[in-house]
């Protein structure tokens, strides 16, 4: 059964990923309930907007999303209109007035899926069930809700997992209620989902009910006709971010800018769960050792996380101010020697170079590098923060002394701020912001998917992030050697807390020996793992899970037997086949620069077309793994065991 109007979706390499059984989209109403449509809280406002295109391809006008009203976001949001679907105008109205169910105005014409997401939508989920509405009813967590908790309180969570008592734990938290709603939504629903087989495994733990279907975290990426195009916008955004680090060192500015590699975490202020508490440690093994092998690469960290503040700190702006001061100079002076040189030569004379420049204008030159003089370290915070004292991040700056002294090779900005085009600190958006830097780090512990390194990834910046995300175990089953493509995997899962922060380190301080030429191959192989990632191909597992919730809730009508998908061969990237971009230990014990040197056996264009060649369908789904177990209507798809019996192939 297909659920579009002759939707296709088409492989790069041309072969069909979905073929089904045509079925008028017209005898179907789909809702999408949320309370992150048009709201943003976290990585479900992403999941939600970046699906929405392919959505609408699919479902057209029958695709209606559901959230809560806020004025601010409506306006800047949405374009008002009526509805399209006189029962659902009918509906609307009704609800405006006094309330009714929307299928009391469908009369048993189109079949209703309802799609709810996380447990502040699941009482909707709940409420259809217990009065026996007649939905397809399909229920997504992205995160189990004591799962997030207990990481947050430094739990050895995946290690105990079936040892916690969970009622006992949620109820010490104080969130049973949220709990309790959390799990009756996962059990009321047709068809149960999660986002990654690491929080599927979560879940069964937490709320007892094994994911019927993964559907991992997708983005629209936007590909560029040559591959240069991506890489021209890495190179002004670096210039970018090289203006304000001229601003913010000034005074200690005695490193080379064009060997500064920029790293940065981003997202939630969640310490330990998104593995800050990691990355500061490794940052502080990083510059011990690039001091030690005497490296001339600097490495500035940037930590964009919101916090609580009262605005800029004085110092940060005072470094801007004094950039801008200097360019201003400087472009005075130029301006006056332009003029003169160009009156000399056109009078036929060899300028007298000792004299193109008067005494005012080394008076100006000295007031200018006097007024860069600095006696104190270039601010670790560009706000005033209101926890000073207690704050993690700085906490632990303090604790391994990173305080941006002249001999640190690892320099750290904390930014507790997201990043606006407007600011007139670092006025640059996250997308602008990400191109421009070398190398996003995301060891997280607690990552039911991770959609900053998915980011990095299409915007052809390397990352790292772990096995205990659902981003990083993605990579792990779809590409052979994931860090020969830019995407470095910590183990966090099998390994103590200082052997994942040992790996850590060695990742990048081996980031660091790259010489320039590696580092721009390294990017061209990681922006081609973005078709990985594209909702064109990982939307079909929404759609299988619609499918299963109609063949569940309305079984004389939709069944699972007319599902007849074409063999395909599944994502695998091997090995790239030319010199790693990496360089071994043994061949440079010191940080080896040779930005010159010529890779005879790297050829882009073959090696860019051998992995086209790789790109199939993602998954290989054939009539074998869709079988009926237990009960007619219980249909085991995506389990971890199911999924274990699923061969990739390049």
């Amino acid at each position: 059964m297909r659920l579009s109007r002759s939707l296709s979706i088409t492989s790069l390499s041309g072969l069909p990923l979905w073929e089904e059984e045509s079925l008028p989209v017209q005898d179907l109403l789909l809702f999408e309930v949320s309370w992150e449509v048009t709201n943003k809280v976290g990585g479900i406002y992403t999941v939600i907007q970046t699906k929405a295109k392919i959505t609408v391809d699919e479902w057209g006008e029958n695709y209606i999303m559901m959230g809560p009203y806020y004025e601010h976001n409506f306006k800047t949001q949405v374009e008002k209109c009526e509805p399209p679907n006189q029962a659902i105008k009918a509906a609307m109205d009704s609800l405006i007035n006094n309330g009714c169910q929307l299928t009391d105005q469908l009369q048993d014409k189109p079949s209703v899926i309802a799609h709810f997401h996380e447990w502040q939508a699941g009482s909707g989920l709940v409420l259809s069930r217990s009065r026996k509405i007649p939905l397809a009813t399909v229920f997504t967590t992205h995160a189990t809700l004591l799962g997030r908790y207990l990481c947050a309180g430094n739990a050895d969570f995946y290690n105990n997992l079936d040892k916690f008592n969970i009622d006992q734990e949620a109820g010490e938290r104080q969130i049973y209620h949220r709990y309790c709603l959390e799990r009756a939504a996962v059990h009321c629903a047709h068809v149960f989902t999660t986002v990654s087989q690491i929080t599927a495994v979560e879940a069964n733990h937490m709320l007892h009910r094994q994911p019927d279907v993964v559907t991992p975290n997708g983005l629209n990426v936007r590909k560029f006709s040559a591959m240069h195009e991506f890489q021209n916008m890495h190179s002004m955004n670096k210039a970018k971010i090289q203006e304000f680090v001229r601003g913010h060192f000034y005074g200690h500015l005695d490193f080379n800018l064009e060997k500064t590699l920029f790293f940065f975490i981003a997202g939630r202020y969640e310490f330990s769960n998104k593995g800050a508490d990691l990355f500061l440690e490794s940052l502080s093994r990083l510059n011990y050792l690039l001091r030690v092998h005497k490296s001339d690469v600097t490495v500035v960290v940037f930590f964009i996380m919101p916090a609580k503040t009262n605005n800029f700190n004085v110092e940060s702006l005072k470094g801007q101010a004094v950039r801008k001061q200097l360019w201003d100079t400087a472009q005075s002076v130029k301006e006056k020697f332009g003029k003169r040189l160009y009156e000399s030569l056109l009078r036929g004379e060899i300028p007298d170079m000792s004299k193109i420049l008067d005494r005012d204008d080394f008076t100006i030159m000295k007031r200018a590098i006097y007024a860069t003089q600095r006696h104190s370290f270039p601010p670790v915070t560009t706000h005033n923060m209101l926890d000073d004292s207690t704050d993690p991040i700085l906490s632990n700056i303090r604790r391994i002394g990173l305080f941006n002294g002249r001999n640190d090779r690892v320099k750290i900005v904390f930014h507790p701020e997201f990043l606006s085009s407007t600011s007139p600190l670092l006025p640059m958006d996250y997308e602008e912001f990400v191109r421009g830097c070398h190398l996003g780090v995301f060891p997280s512990y607690y990552e039911p998917w991770g959609y900053t390194p998915g980011e990095c990834t299409v915007m052809g910046i390397p990352s790292v992030t772990t096995n205990l995300s659902g981003f990083g175990c993605f990579m792990e089953e779809h590409v052979s050697d994931p860090s020969e493509y830019g995407i470095y995997i910590v183990d966090r899962r099998f390994r103590s807390a200082d052997e994942s922060c040992n790996q850590l380190t060695q990742f990048m301080f081996s980031f660091c020996q790259q010489s320039r030429r590696q580092r721009i191959i390294q990017r061209n192989r990681t922006e081609r793992l973005s078709d990985l990632l594209d909702w064109r191909y990982l939307g079909r597992f929404y759609m299988h899970a619609r499918h299963l919730a109609l063949s569940r809730s309305f079984p004389g009508k939709f069944k699972m037997d007319h599902l007849n998908l074409a063999p395909t061969q599944g994502f695998r990237y091997p090995r790239p086949a030319s010199v790693p971009p990496s360089p071994s230990a043994s061949l440079h014990s010191t940080p080896h620069h040779s930005d010159e040197e010529d890779d005879d056996t790297y050829d882009e264009e073959e090696e860019a077309e051998r992995d086209r060649q790789n790109i199939k369908a993602p998954f290989t789904l054939g009539a074998e793994e869709i079988s009926i177990r237990k009960r007619a209507e219980s249909i085991d798809m995506f389990t971890p065991s199911a999924m274990k019996r699923l061969k990739y192939t390049s």
